[in-house]
């Protein structure tokens, strides 16, 4: 039975935001997680509303929502109702990318959404199979440029990130690369190491164990600085390519019309989490690196990422689905 308090609170939510604020357990809080269980965001997203629901003694579960690239799930987000007891994990890959990649979307990217702020952030990673002749980018260049169009990179999904960084490479590089679209790692891994396709490229956080069990060897990161997790790995800008350093990031994000003193306290709680060196060190060790921020902070990475993800799209000539 719900104490007494809660009972009264609840009740006062009803008529009052600040009380819904000032108490959001008074009612299960879902995380919703755009991706299947066991991935790198679902485990992103536990360990996360785990660590809240630590500090607050908010009763936080999370609710998978796979499909249509995260639609499915920030569609959800969209229409769930505006008292903070609804969050999805967005990142880069879908909230940012899905409007330049789908013809027609049941949401707004910037209306149906409130920030909460930022979580992580973990860079792109190119792999290769441990003998590879390809030691560095440099090495992947020179092969490209004398074999045009048949160094193959397999990318998971055409437009996604890790499709877009490749495109970058291209032409900084002046170079011709074959992407290959994949569902996922588990897809790609047979084509890999049988030689159908040269490299791959995955975030830090999904392709850390395969590094770490000596499946593939990390050839560079894109990201101003090395991963903490990858300590070894030079990033493309130490590698010549200076203006390739578009960071994979995951914030928290509630539907549009949730009062703001209801996104502070979700804020100071998610920041709180931030904090805790386990947290931090437990996120590093699966190649993910805090990002602790305003709500503000991640509404502007939001903006800023969209409309230069939505140039390279462009660029791309990447046909709208």
């Amino acid at each position: 039975m719900k104490s007494l308090k809660h009972l009264l609170a609840a009740a006062l939510c009803v008529a009052s935001t600040a009380a819904c604020a000032a108490d959001m357990g008074s009612a299960p809080i879902t995380f919703i997680s755009p991706f299947p269980p066991g991935g790198g965001t679902d485990t992103l997203t536990r360990m996360i509303s785990a660590a809240i629901g630590q500090d607050t003694k908010w009763n936080i579960v999370v609710e998978n929502k796979p499909g249509a690239g995260g639609n499915l799930a920030l569609d959800a987000t969209a229409r769930a109702k505006p008292d903070g007891h609804t969050l999805v994990m967005a990142q880069t890959d879908n909230i940012v990318l899905n409007p330049w990649l789908y013809e027609k979307l049941s949401y707004d990217t910037f209306k149906d959404f409130k920030p909460v702020g930022p979580v992580a952030s973990s860079p792109s990673v190119f792999v290769v199979v441990p003998d590879s002749p390809y030691k560095t980018l440099a090495d992947v260049v020179a092969a490209a440029k004398a074999k045009p169009g048949q160094i193959s990179l397999g990318i998971p999904g055409i437009g996604g990130s890790g499709d877009l960084i490749g495109h970058l490479w291209r032409k900084a590089a002046g170079m011709e690369l074959m992407h290959v679209p994949y569902r996922g790692w588990s897809q790609a891994f047979p084509d890999l190491v049988s030689g159908r396709i040269d490299l791959y490229t995955g975030s830090v956080a999904s392709l850390l164990p395969q590094i770490r069990g000596g499946k593939v060897r990390a050839l560079a990161v894109v990201a101003n600085e090395r991963s903490p997790a990858l300590p070894d790995v030079p990033t493309f800008v130490e590698s010549g390519f200076k203006t390739i350093n578009q960071t994979i990031w995951w914030g928290l994000m509630a539907p549009g019309k949730t009062p703001d003193d209801v996104i502070a306290t979700l804020n100071r709680a998610l920041n709180k989490a931030q904090d805790n060196p386990d947290l931090v060190k437990k996120l590093e060790e699966a190649g993910y690196s805090v990002m602790k921020g305003s709500p503000a902070d991640l509404g502007k990475r939001h903006r800023i990422d969209h409309d230069a993800f939505g140039k390279i799209v462009q660029e791309a000539g990447i046909p709208k689905q």
